[in-house]
Formats: C-alpha cells, structure tokens, sequence
C-alpha cells in the first residue's frame, strides 16, 4: 500500500482523506485497517484506527461502496487532510475529493466530553482498610494533549507528540543537516525549536546503539536474553514529548503537607451507605477532587496557563479537572468539563466513569485535551507522597498520597488517626511559593474537617 501520487480519479471513485479530529494537532498514526483492497463498505462502517493525543480513534467510512486502495501503511504517520483511501461508489461526481467530517469530532466538538451514562455506572472495586482502593492514579503530567495547550496553539504550532516541538522551517533543516529535534534545546514559544537553533545546535548525549557480540558463522545476530529493548512509540512516545516540553519549558517547585484526614475517613464510610451513594464507589479521591475545587475558587492563579507568545497570564474562571489513569496503554488524563459546576455524588460518577472508559480505550480527544489543572493520586500504589511534573497549559498539579492509619498528637495526646500526605507541583512562573502553600493549606484544611467544605456546596 503504497502512497499514490495526484491523479485523475474517476467520476465513481472518491477519496477519503484524514479528517481534523479537533485536536490542534497536525498529523495522526494509523494503527490498523479495518478492510482490505476488494472489499465492500457501507456508509458510516468502520474503516480504521488512528492513534493521536493519546485517544485510538475508529474512522467511519462516509461513502458507501467497494475499496480500490490504500493508500497508507499501519504505522504511519498521516497528515491531516492527506488521502486514506479511495472507494469506487455510485456518488455523483461533484462528491469527489471532499474532506469528510466525522460526527463529534472536529472544532465544533473540542469543548465538550461525550454525555456520561447514567449514574448506575459506577466502578466496582475492592476497598482496602490501609490505602485508597483502585482508582486513577500515578501522573507524570502526560498530557501529551497537553504538548498542544493554549500558548502553542495561539503561536501557530502544532506540536504532535510523536515528533519534537519545531517550526516547519527547523524540521526542513534538520533532516537536511542530519540533526535529530529531540536533541536540540528550542527557544522558540513553548519550547519550540526554531531555525536559528537547528543552526547552532550541537546535540548532545546522542544515544549510541549498543551492539550484541556475535560468534562466526553462528547464524544471524540475536539481542542479547538480558536485554529487551522496546520501541518508543504511540503513548510513551506522547508522554515522552510532553515531560521533555514539561522539564525543558517550565520552572517548576513543590510544596507538601500531612494532614489528618480522620473526619473525612469517617464521613466517607457514612455517605457510602446512603441512597445517593448506593450506585456509586465512593473512594477518597473525588472529596480531595471537591476540596481542590473549592480552593481553587479561592485561589484562581492555581488554574492559569502561560501564553508565551502574548506575554500574558490567562486565568481560567472554569475548572477542565483532569485525572491520571494508569492504564495497559500507558498514562492517560482525560478531564472533566466544568468540574467546578458538579457536586461530591456527580464528581463520584463522573470520575468513576472516565477512568473506566479510559482503561478500556474508549476516551476522545475531547475527554483527552483542554485541562486546566490536574489530580494524581499515587496513593493507590501505598506511596505516601510524589512530585509529579506540570502538565504543559496549565499551573499546577495535585498529588495524594496514601491514607493510613498513624500515631498523631491529638489535644497532646498520641492517638491513631488516619493521615495523609498532599503535594502541589506549580510553575514558578505564574505560581508564587506563598500562593501554592495557601491553596494546599486551604485543600488540607477541607479534608480536616469536610463540614466545612459540604457547606459550600
């Protein structure tokens, strides 16, 4: 399946090229093909998978007929508006060359998630007396949908995780000089490495392939059993792109606090024997979801984004709450829309549900992209506390850490009390250290005493 250059197409035979999935993103790879060359399709059939900003989307045929040829390869990497396929169909001419549209996906469907089951959907899972039970978890701020994020998109850059942040003009000369972007410190907004880089770049740390002894006439060269090696690609690829922007592009620090979380254990373990829980998994997480939501209505600077292009601090008056899901596939953040609108029980659904649809492979692009602040919970693992990198477009991130039961000083007496240990990663940049010690004392003063937040419900 070769890529065919420009032709003539018949008046029957129509083209069908990659369609903008609404992500800000330029390219996308195809994973696999749903039909052969020969076979007949119907109309709004599946036809393909893609991979791009961490979502496999399925590709439904818009025409309805018998295919002629493909014209890419899995695991390729496809342009927007490049051609996929071609079918031979009875469509009037006039149909010819059309870039199709696919239904929930496009500008028009950016800002929204797709409508949440009903509230019966909640995850069943095993609850465990020493740390949260299984639920999103362990977030290094991969957000490759984050690679895209408001700054890059005003500059005009659209930075696919599965290649380096650079200006078309530096990809040009990079192949032409032989220098691989990832190693090439950029300048430009967001990150990107631009032209004048690529001039004066010398790469550094260049990865040496490691070569397995080989013995005469023994037969063709085996990696060595100790070794495994596995290729970079689809999300870790992603992930990779984004913690590089991350690390490269923002000045980031950490504050923790250890907090007893005794009354919020307890509220907890009464809510989840109520009606408005009976359907639901209540864990830990979406009160921690709830208190960070309420300091962040105290605290708007914690959810802002850098526009590196305007000079400008955009603070966002709306919470886009992303969740870290550790899944087969690697780490995904799908957020959820509005947050700040959603009570303890919708919260409750809404996470259950996203991170269920993730783990399965089911999450959009729309689910994937526009957080504007995130919660990892590494507690989980039974880790007590981490320091998670920024998500690229956004200010700070929230780790929770294990809930245990521990010795704590209580009106000078030593008692056993559940505790846990919350961090805030920040960007320096928007995020002074003052401002993010507030913000985490006002979340750990929440889950102190969980009247007080209920309250402002």
């Amino acid at each position: 399946m070769e890529n065919a250059a420009h032709q003539d197409l018949p008046a029957s035979v129509l083209e069908f090229r990659l369609p903008d999935l609404g992500e800000g993103l330029t390219d996308a790879e195809l994973v696999s093909w749903a039909v052969a060359v020969g076979d007949t399709v119907e109309l709004n059939q599946a036809i393909a998978d893609v991979e791009t900003a961490k979502a496999i989307v399925s590709l439904p045929s818009p025409f309805a007929g018998r295919v002629v040829e493909l014209l890419a390869q899995p695991g390729d990497t496809v342009a927007v508006g490049a051609p996929l396929i071609r079918i031979r169909t009875e469509e009037a001419a006039s149909e010819t060359g059309r870039t199709s549209v696919l239904v929930g996906y496009g500008p028009e469907a950016e800002a929204t998630s797709r409508r949440r089951p009903p509230a019966q959907s909640g995850v069943s899972r095993t609850e465990s007396t020493d740390s949260q039970p299984e639920e999103p978890g362990l977030s290094r701020a991969d957000d490759a949908d984050s690679v895209a994020e408001e700054p890059q998109r005003q500059s005009g850059l659209a930075l696919g995780a599965t290649r380096a942040a650079a200006t078309p003009a530096a990809r040009k000369l990079a192949r032409e000089l032989g220098l691989d972007l990832w190693f090439i410190a950029g300048s430009g907004p967001g990150g990107a490495v631009t032209v004048d880089d690529v001039r004066g770049a010398v790469p550094v740390s260049q990865p040496r392939v490691a070569t397995v002894p080989t013995v005469a006439d023994t037969g063709p060269v085996r990696p060595s059993v100790r070794e495994e090696r596995t290729p970079i690609s689809g999300i870790r690829k992603r992930t990779a792109a984004a913690m590089l922007t991350s690390a490269r592009t923002i000045p980031q620090a950490s504050t923790f606090v250890t907090v007893d979380c005794t009354a919020s254990v307890e509220l907890l373990d009464h809510l989840r024997g109520t009606k408005s829980f009976a359907n639901l998994t209540l864990t830990p997480l979406p009160l921690v979801a709830q208190a960070a939501l309420a300091a962040l209505a105290d605290f708007p600077g914690m959810n802002a984004c850098w526009d590196e292009a305007a000079q400008e601090i955009v603070t966002k008056h709306y919470v886009n709450l992303g969740i870290a899901v550790a899944t087969e596939r690697g780490l995904l953040v799908p957020n959820i829309k509005e947050a700040q609108t959603l009570s303890l029980r919708d919260l409750t659904r809404e996470i259950g549900w996203l991170a269920d649809t993730a783990r399965a492979g089911g999450a959009t692009p729309a689910e994937l992209r526009g957080g504007t602040f995130t919660i990892t919970n590494v507690g989980v693992f039974g880790v007590d506390a981490g320091v998670p990198l920024v998500n690229p477009g956004e200010a700070a991130i929230l780790c929770l850490g294990s809930i245990r039961k521990r010795p704590w000083v209580v009106r000078d007496e030593i008692a056993v009390r559940w505790v846990t240990t919350l961090g805030v990663s920040f960007d320096h940049r928007m995020v002074d250290g003052e401002l993010a010690a507030r913000f985490l004392a006002t979340v750990a003063g929440f889950l102190e005493d969980p009247l007080t937040l209920l309250s402002r419900v």
